[in-house]
């Protein structure tokens, strides 16, 4: 999977060194590092995470994950929540959905979370057309369009981005 941030650090550090054998090794170690943040935290097919396992993990963003759940039942009462467990490759995620798709996906990994979206055309340009943050907006826009729309994944290790994953729920129940 490209990555473009990514790219991005490894081109500085061969500018920065021209040790292109290093560059080649960093990259390795700097990929790996990458997809491990990538996958759930819980691995074990047959053990649903317990909310108690959840808070260890999480740590202090254990009370964002909840923020953000209880934000959506007062939005939308009727939300039925589960957790997944896709395949080894991605772990346990928790998919909160409303009768027909889901809302949203909060993926656990080591001491914070991604809170994952799905969006169509219409809720896509509604979205770069609102105060949502650049970086959100320049995410989506680079997101690869598939037919049931645009996926985004944003890292929540604080709660500085709270109030836009508050105003994507909102634009996800509206469209």
């Amino acid at each position: 999977m490209f990555n473009p941030y990514l790219n991005h650090i490894l081109k500085i550090y061969l500018c920065h060194t021209g040790d292109a054998k290093a560059f080649k090794k960093n990259s390795i170690g700097i990929k790996h590092q990458l997809k491990m943040e990538d996958i759930s935290i819980f691995q074990d097919k047959f053990a649903i995470p317990s909310e108690k396992e959840l808070m260890k993990e999480l740590g202090p963003t254990y009370t964002l994950w909840v923020q953000i759940q209880e934000f959506i039942i007062e939005k939308y009462p009727k939300a039925q929540s589960e957790w997944s467990y896709p395949g080894k490759k991605y772990g346990w995620s928790f998919r909160i959905k409303d009768s027909k798709r889901a809302i949203i996906y909060l993926l656990p990994r080591n001491t914070f979370f991604k809170a994952a979206f799905v969006f169509g055309q219409k809720a896509y340009d509604y979205i770069l057309e609102s105060n949502i943050s650049i970086k959100i907006k320049e995410e989506l826009m680079q997101s690869k369009k598939y037919a049931e729309g645009r996926g985004i994944r944003i890292e929540i290790k604080n709660n500085l981005l709270i109030d836009d994953i508050k105003k994507l729920i909102e634009i996800k129940l509206a469209n």
